[in-house]
């Protein structure tokens, strides 16, 4: 049955632009020489049985073991793959939006170049997808990884984020997900945010579902992760949370705590007034003196904060025409 992510031609004034797919299969790649041709063959194989129209793409991320130049000949002879070449290495998430940025097809799927991905549960992301959600994400069920440098870091991971996004589901590190491309256009991606795609998406209004996929054993190399991503996890989460709930208000969050901190110097500058008027005693050695005045510029820091953060957002919105809300869909019954 054909899909109904329908792809064709795209057209400017009856000169043709570009076959559009169906489906863009994005791959992050960093010296993966040796899984690379069996994830070509797999990938292609996962969709030839479909009427889907596909395009592969490699994003080479600084690799340093000849899979750019694999990536490059492989390019010149296949009509499917189209191979990205970074300048030197960014890491995933550059990776990952540049091949977003040259993706054609109407659905974007994303999976990692070391074969522990399955290309066959492609088909089967993309069936889910088309029953109405914008992403639907893969859960690792029985990861073949380490349990102590892997599984462990990862399991705390997932259950932080699930509790801080309100994003609920298990695997947030499976690089294995399918995307709608309008969901992915309005998303933009900096730092190691990657992980958060779905976080992200949940940002955007997208509908989001995960279906259990098969993880394999590591067949070449090593892993290019370990305990030392904690750290940055930690920080991007940070970046989320801001982000899903003061984006689009930042003075709610530094206005509040400005304001609240002020108070707070003021009341205790009332009462040390008090006490040196009414009184007639010496507040000139009193630790609350200090703690006034560090409550007051620090609320009136906190505040123009605030006023400049609201001035970004509004610049970074209305620069791009980019607007503080996403439309599902229209229905009307006359549409001109």
């Amino acid at each position: 049955m054909r899909s109904g992510f329908s792809g064709g031609i795209a057209q400017e004034n009856g000169t043709i632009l570009a076959i559009v797919p169906d489906v863009s299969v994005v791959v992050p790649v960093r010296d993966e020489v040796e899984s690379l041709p069996l994830l070509l063959e797999a990938i292609a194989s996962s969709l030839a049985g479909s009427e889907l129209s596909y395009e592969i793409i490699c994003v080479d991320d600084g690799s340093t073991d000849g899979s750019a130049e694999f990536l490059k000949a492989q390019a010149q002879i296949r009509n499917d793959l189209k191979a990205v070449i970074l300048r030197r290495n960014y890491g995933q998430t550059a990776a990952m939006a540049a091949g977003f940025n040259y993706a054609l097809g109407k659905a974007i799927v994303t999976l990692d170049a070391d074969l522990q991905n399955d290309p066959a549960d492609i088909p089967m992301l993309l069936a889910k997808l088309e029953e109405g959600y914008d992403l639907v994400s893969g859960w690792r069920q029985k990861r073949q990884d380490g349990a102590v440098n892997r599984l462990l870091p990862s399991k705390i991971a997932n259950w932080l984020i699930r509790r801080t996004t309100s994003v609920y589901i298990h695997d947030y590190g499976c690089s294995l997900k399918a995307y709608r491309a309008e969901l992915v256009a309005d998303m933009n991606l900096y730092g190691e945010l990657h992980r958060f795609l779905p976080a992200l998406a949940y940002i955007e209004g997208a509908r989001i579902t995960e279906m259990p996929v098969r993880h394999h054993a590591r067949r070449f190399g090593r892993s290019k992760y370990g305990l030392s991503r904690t750290f940055r996890v930690l920080m991007d989460l940070l970046t989320i949370l801001f982000m899903k709930k003061f984006l689009t208000r930042p003075m709610h969050v530094f206005g509040l705590l400005g304001l609240s901190s002020m108070v707070a110097g003021t009341v205790i500058g009332i009462y040390l007034t008090f006490v040196k008027l009414a009184l007639h005693e010496d507040i000139g050695n009193r630790p609350l003196l200090i703690l006034a005045v560090l409550l007051l510029v620090t609320g009136v820091q906190l505040f123009c904060f605030g006023l400049l953060a609201e001035l970004l957002m509004r610049t970074y919105h209305e620069s791009q025409g980019r607007p503080i809300y996403r439309v599902r869909e229209v229905i009307a019954k006359n549409v001109n």
